[in-house]
């Protein structure tokens, strides 16, 4: 299999090749079947995806051909419970560096379960258009219609003093729940996260975030997501604050969001309704994953 970077890893006979990248902290083992498909049960993810025996990561992203003239690559994202999801923000930075590294490009396309996306690189940041929102309840998916998707009917806790209400809802490739809070550090996420992405209002769960406005230019938010728990960052989840803290007149269009792992750009364009994301890229190493861990998939 040839690796990505020239130079990184020599091309291997047996043990399959991996890259370890993160964007913000959000961690991901990068695998190339371009030229060796590899068919990938659960639990080989979730091996993969274990701290503890495997490489450890929040997503497992396989790099593809894709079937559509003049895309660079497909890009097929795993969450670390096992499990393949459509969009990946941070992911999509890692990739977009990798692939136009590759190419010689400073732009370059890439193809997910969400729909094309255009990578720019610019030095040590990457920019992506994430495309337009889906506001509209049956988009999101919700179990409920709501015609008000910026604010909708859901709470935890007592109904005459609720700790967390009337979320945001929007889809960014996948489904975001956003709770408006005065303070991050009030909230435990890791005891409400799992509640929230599994409620019965999301038929396909939720990726859940706190968000805390500081300026008109300035949110600060935690996410909880779906499949992988509590991450340092989350692009998607950013890109859903940016759009609903629009939507409800709290920011303007052009935003920093900052997560525990660092900071992300967001615009949500006036123009065409656009998102576009800016953040950095981190390459973290590279080895090996033994040949008969993908002895079940060549079968």
């Amino acid at each position: 299999m040839q690796i990505l970077i020239k130079g990184w890893v020599k091309p291997m006979t047996d043990a399959v090749q991996y890259l370890k990248m993160n964007g913000l902290g959000n961690d991901f083992v990068v695998l190339d079947a371009r030229q060796k498909p590899l068919k990938l049960s659960h639990d080989q993810v979730r091996w993969i995806a274990d701290r503890e025996q495997g490489i450890g990561c929040d997503q497992l992203i396989v790099l593809e051909y894709s079937p559509l003239d003049g895309v660079d690559v497909f890009m097929r994202i795993y969450n670390a419970e096992g499990g393949e999801v459509d969009a990946c923000g941070n992911a999509t930075r890692c990739v977009g560096y990798l692939v136009a590294e590759e190419l010689g490009k400073k732009a370059v396309t890439i193809h997910t379960n969400a729909g094309l996306l255009n990578a720019e690189l610019n030095g040590d940041v990457v920019s992506v258009d994430m495309g337009t929102p889906r506001l509209e309840w049956d988009q999101i998916p919700l179990a409920e219609e709501f015609e008000d998707t910026t604010g909708i009917e859901l709470q935890i806790g007592p109904i005459d003093a609720p700790v967390l209400h009337t979320p945001s809802v929007v889809n960014v490739g996948n489904p975001h729940a956003i709770f408006w809070v005065k303070d991050l550090d009030a909230h435990d996420l890791e005891r409400f996260g799992p509640m929230l992405e599994h409620h019965p209002m999301f038929p396909e769960r939720a990726n859940i975030s706190l968000a805390q406005v500081l300026d008109r230019d300035h949110i600060k938010i935690r996410v909880w997501e779906r499949g992988a728990g509590l991450t340092q960052a989350c692009g998607t989840a950013a890109c859903a604050v940016a759009v609903a803290a629009v939507r409800k007149d709290l920011t303007d269009r052009e935003v920093t969001i900052s997560l525990p792992g660092g900071d992300l750009q967001l615009e949500w364009r006036a123009s065409d309704h656009h998102i576009i994301m800016t953040g950095p890229y981190e390459l973290d190493g590279e080895g090996t994953l033994p040949a008969e861990l993908f002895e079940e998939s060549a079968a």
